[in-house]
């Protein structure tokens, strides 16, 4: 396949996402990973089989707009630490959104979509986002943007499928019988995947080990 590096010209080409071809499925899944954790190395497991994707990017963000910045890890710590607990063949690490004049989920999705107009993304995330997602800068254009898919978490079902997010687009929602054309489906479109429930998060895991 040939490998797409050309630019659009919407953003320098100082900013190198990871290298990619014409055509593929490519599932986004954001975070400040604070720290990484065995329900993100599931959900991105889940993500490749269930819709079929040929890859999964782990988006390391600089920080989260509307979280605290209190007790976040230096962005190379979290890198590395992604790095070493994804080590799967078909997950990359990046953090090219550093170099975005940007900190929102909707500008850096953009910038994907008028990078590489011929791949086909997916918007990973999990249903506690959902929840309140419509809290979330222009969170309509990010519906709108790219196919999402939301992975369902202990306690987060009913606040998910409720929120104001996911009944302002319930009519856009396909089931997971059909999960593998997620991808191809022009947004909005989103699914709710049902799969082993975690109760691991990055919250939890700083309370019980302090990150230097």
């Amino acid at each position: 396949m040939t490998i797409t590096t050309t630019a659009t010209s919407f953003g320098s080409l100082n900013v190198r996402p990871p290298l990619i071809a014409s055509g593929q499925r490519i599932g986004i899944l954001g975070g400040s990973f604070n720290p990484p954790h065995q329900g993100h190395l599931n959900i991105s497991t889940m993500a490749l089989k269930k819709l079929e994707l040929d890859r999964i990017w782990w988006l390391v963000t600089p920080c989260n707009p509307i979280k605290s910045q209190q007790n976040l890890m230096d962005l190379r710590q979290r890198i590395d630490a992604a790095t070493e607990l994804s080590n799967h063949p078909r997950i990359d690490v990046t953090a090219f959104e550093a170099s975005l004049p940007t900190n929102y989920t909707a500008d850096t999705l953009t910038f994907l979509k008028r990078r590489f107009p011929s791949v086909d993304f997916v918007w990973l995330m999990g249903a506690d986002n959902l929840a309140t997602f419509h809290k979330w800068q222009k969170w309509h254009t990010i519906f709108e943007t790219m196919p999402i898919a939301v992975f369902d978490r202990p306690g987060f079902r009913f606040k998910a499928l409720s929120s104001p997010a996911a009944q302002t687009y319930k009519s856009r929602r396909i089931t997971n019988r059909h999960a593998i054309r997620l991808a191809h489906q022009y947004p909005p479109a989103w699914q709710f995947v049902t799969l082993p429930l975690t109760h691991l998060s990055s919250t939890e895991l700083r309370k019980k080990v302090p990150f230097s």
